[in-house]
């Protein structure tokens, strides 16, 4: 039996308390926040649940223009995109909202051999991708946790020419501490884990059977990651299945125990919302669906309520709703994805073997040409992790607005390659066109950092970052 503590930090009392009474705010008294969150300090739970709660157009426009503005401060016009890489949809629970839970006879299941990895890798390397997120069901093979293990080094590993996966993240199941020291030893980015949702009654509802069951467990994985010396991680809920305001307000609660016990919040969030799943009736049916306007909403007031985390928007999501959302506070999108184990291979996907079902079906070059048409920089950097800005470094950097220094010319760097490797003719052209006006607008610091960088990509050179 597995003996953890008990996810007290997140204290349902507080939040309800916070969201009984609370009614739509004045003018006043939403513009007198937008000034504290330009300030780029955060916002408290009590702040961000009266935005919630902002019905007019015109302020809710103002929302979204100082969530753009911050966004904008922070990151520049930087966005960088990653491919999720599932190697298994074998799963020990069972999830009424996943096609992946156990007794889904409607599901075929698949755990890729190493061989059948690399070649998922290969493909990916051919799209242009240099970061990729290992995702795979909550039930290990025969080979155990080594599986995963040799799964992370055979992505690392795979070559081909001038490409390379240069960073593996991760998406598990909940592991102890001794197997998260593991994964630090293997080299991994991000660890990303969603509790689906914070609610305890509604999280017993949705999770009949399996070791997910237990609430603290999955809730304190974080405490055992950080502990073990991964100080990057990823959280996010499945928004649809409880209020979303609820969850909003659990997640600051989630942040302010890891900068209470760790000095650093979360490196990102993710905002799923529920889509289809074979085999699923509420996926197809979330009981507190999450309308677009409420969606847009959310994400712009997480953007200044955390100000300096890193905010994904997946390919649940149709093309346009992901538009939207790059305005809004969202840094990283996903790109070309396929969620069944061998999808890439397969072309377009099974989707009786997929987690979920897609919104966005795009290639990863008709994603690139469309966010380079939209003004913004398609980004494959991965050098933060390499160079140890993680966790409180990383923050150290960001907050008085030094990282630029190093993200903006590597963004340009990794462009630059994806540009000369992999992109046909008219991305090329529009690429090209974007780097020059992205050096106009670079301070001297910046220009004499990229045009070298930019320069030795040209002539042949790859993997140039600082």
């Amino acid at each position: 039996m597995i003996t953890h503590e008990r996810a007290d930090f997140i204290c349902e009392q507080e939040i309800e308390g916070i969201l009984a009474h609370r009614q739509s705010p004045k003018p006043a008294q939403v513009r007198e926040l937008l000034v504290k969150a330009r300030e780029m300090h955060g916002l408290s739970m009590d702040e961000v649940a009266r935005l919630s709660f902002v019905e007019d157009p015109e302020l809710l426009q103002e929302i979204f223009s100082t969530a753009k503005q911050i966004k904008e401060e922070i990151y520049g016009t930087r966005l960088v995109l990653f491919a999720p890489l599932y190697i298994s949809n074998r799963c020990a629970n069972e999830c009424t909202y996943c096609a992946f839970r156990a007794t889904n006879t409607a599901l075929k299941r698949r755990t890729l051999t190493q061989a059948e990895i690399a070649e998922e890798t290969r493909i990916l390397i051919r799209q242009g991708h240099k970061r990729v997120l290992v995702v795979a069901g909550e039930a290990l093979p025969p080979q155990g946790f080594q599986y995963i293990l040799d799964s992370i080094a055979t992505v690392y590993d795979t070559r081909i020419g001038n490409g390379e996966i240069r960073r593996v993240n991760v998406n598990l199941a909940p592991q102890t501490t001794e197997r998260f020291r593991q994964l630090k030893q293997a080299n991994i980015g991000t660890f990303q884990l969603f509790q689906e949702t914070y609610h305890r009654p509604t999280y017993a509802e949705v999770h009949l059977k399996g070791l997910k069951r237990d609430y603290d467990w999955r809730a304190t994985v974080f405490d055992r990651a950080m502990e073990a010396g991964i100080d990057d991680v990823g959280m996010g809920v499945l928004f649809g299945l409880y209020d979303w305001r609820f969850e909003i307000l659990a997640m600051m609660q989630h942040f302010r125990h890891l900068e209470e016990k760790f000095g650093v919040g979360p490196h990102t969030i993710s905002f799923p919302r529920m889509e289809p799943a074979v085999g699923s009736d509420i996926a197809s049916k979330p009981p507190h669906a999450v309308s677009d306007a409420d969606f847009m909403k959310m994400i712009a007031i997480m953007r200044l309520a955390v100000p300096y985390t890193g905010m994904i928007m997946s390919t649940r999501e149709t093309a346009e709703v992901r538009r939207t959302t790059l305005a809004l506070g969202v840094s990283q999108i996903s790109a070309g994805s396929r969620t069944d184990p061998g999808g890439y291979k397969d072309g377009e996907g099974d989707p009786n073997s997929s987690q979920f079902q897609l919104g966005d079906h795009r290639t990863v070059e008709e994603v690139v040409s469309d966010v380079v048409s939209l003004g913004y920089l398609p980004s494959f950097c991965t050098a933060c992790y390499r160079m140890g800005r993680t966790g409180q470094d990383f923050m150290d950097l960001a907050k008085p607005g030094e990282i630029k220094y190093h993200c903006h010319p590597n963004a340009l760097s990794t462009f630059q390659e994806y540009l000369s490797d992999y992109a046909g003719p008219q991305a090329k052209s529009a690429g090209e066109k974007l780097i020059s006006i992205e050096l106009q607008h670079m301070d001297g610091q910046q220009t004499a950092c990229a045009l070298p960088m930019l320069n030795k990509v040209r002539r042949g050179e790859r993997d140039v970052f600082v």
